[in-house]
């Protein structure tokens, strides 16, 4: 492990989040201000003990974690307890606590293609032999969280695993048969597969905005061009919007910065997204951490866009945090394990010669 690869650009691209995620949760609730330093604590922490693995010698272990992962999310199908009518949880017992599997499914499963595509490289692309079984790794989670119901999950998980296969290469005849077959199967999965609650959020989305909806875009039209004081913020202060602090904060940062705050922080993101993709392309055959690099860039991608266009009421309303910016403490630490695990495979390049990458 060496200090001077130590990725020090990627960290600094970070602390412009954490900083204004402190600032808006402090102005939203002093005591959720003081969990968020707690899941930040957190968060410091398990990083330093991921970045302190050595993971390139431990890939073997990949395969059972991913298992392992698969598992938990059959056990929340038998077991699983029910929370706002939605059964995707486990409950710890003796220590009474509850753990959600479908989050870690999404490191899990980038760690699982990492694997799989260092081990099998395409060369050059992957064909319908290839492609269909690194798709049954991707589509048995989906299958799994769907099954919850935790639909915007699952397709993240989707979009995020198949985006990968994408970046990686994979034949384009492929791709265009996949677009084919969408545009039939999602008029009848919309029929037949939909629960009636999802069916409702996307009428509202393309009809009439929820409650939430219409609060949100009462407090982004509000902010202006330069936002208001926090004072003069009401659709916050006096709890008009929902959830200002985690699903909709991306609400009160306009509400509160205006347009200028906005852009800022959609710049801010596709720096991140665009430093991690020019890594991943600077890679080449290191495919592990290739996937890794580009796995976490369509992550970011993907989360900070649905939260953004639900807020807007340019997508359905769906659980999704915006990365480093929502309160809440197992989005942040997940994230923090997956830059830790960026940092170490760029400290720890000395390993590669012993597992054959030039």
């Amino acid at each position: 492990m060496s200090i001077k690869k130590f990725d020090f650009v990627l960290i600094f691209l970070l602390l412009p989040f954490i900083i204004l995620s402190l600032f808006l949760v402090y102005e939203i609730s002093q005591k959720l201000f003081y969990k968020e330093l707690l899941y930040i604590a957190i968060g410091i922490i398990v990083f330093i003990v991921v970045y302190l693995i050595p993971i390139r010698k431990l890939l073997w272990l990949i395969p059972f974690i991913y298992w392992i992962n698969v598992a938990l999310l059959l056990m929340v199908d038998l077991f699983g307890i029910k929370i706002l009518g939605a059964q995707r949880w486990l409950k710890i017992p003796i220590i009474n606590l509850t753990i959600q599997p479908s989050e870690f499914m999404k490191t899990t499963l980038l760690l699982m293609l990492g694997y799989l595509i260092y081990k099998y490289p395409p060369r050059p692309v992957y064909n319908l032999k290839e492609f269909l079984r690194l798709s049954v790794y991707i589509i048995i989670p989906f299958l799994l969280i769907a099954k919850e119901p935790d639909l915007g999950t699952a397709l993240i998980t989707l979009i995020i695993g198949f985006g990968v296969l994408f970046i990686v290469g994979v034949d384009k005849k492929i791709w265009i048969s996949i677009g084919i077959f969408s545009i039939i199967f999602i008029p009848v999965a919309y029929k037949y597969l939909l629960k009636d609650y999802q069916k409702k959020r996307i009428e509202h989305f393309l009809n009439k905005p929820s409650y939430h909806v219409k609060q949100s875009l009462i407090a982004i039209g509000s902010g202006g061009i330069k936002g208001k004081s926090k004072t003069e913020a009401t659709q916050t202060q006096l709890k008009f919007l929902p959830i200002a602090s985690s699903d909709f904060i991306f609400a009160y940062l306009v509400e509160r910065l205006g347009f200028i705050g906005a852009v800022s922080v959609i710049g801010l993101y596709f720096i991140l997204i665009f430093y991690l993709l020019k890594r991943a392309e600077k890679l080449k055959d290191d495919y592990f951490a290739k996937v890794m690099y580009a796995g976490v860039a369509l992550m970011i991608f993907v989360y900070s866009f649905v939260n953004m266009a639900m807020t807007m009421n340019l997508a359905p309303v769906v659980g999704v945090p915006l990365p480093f910016l929502s309160h809440g403490g197992t989005s942040f630490i997940n994230f923090m394990i997956l830059f830790a695990i960026l940092e170490n495979l760029v400290s720890r390049k000395e390993f590669l010669h012993s597992h054959g990458v030039k």
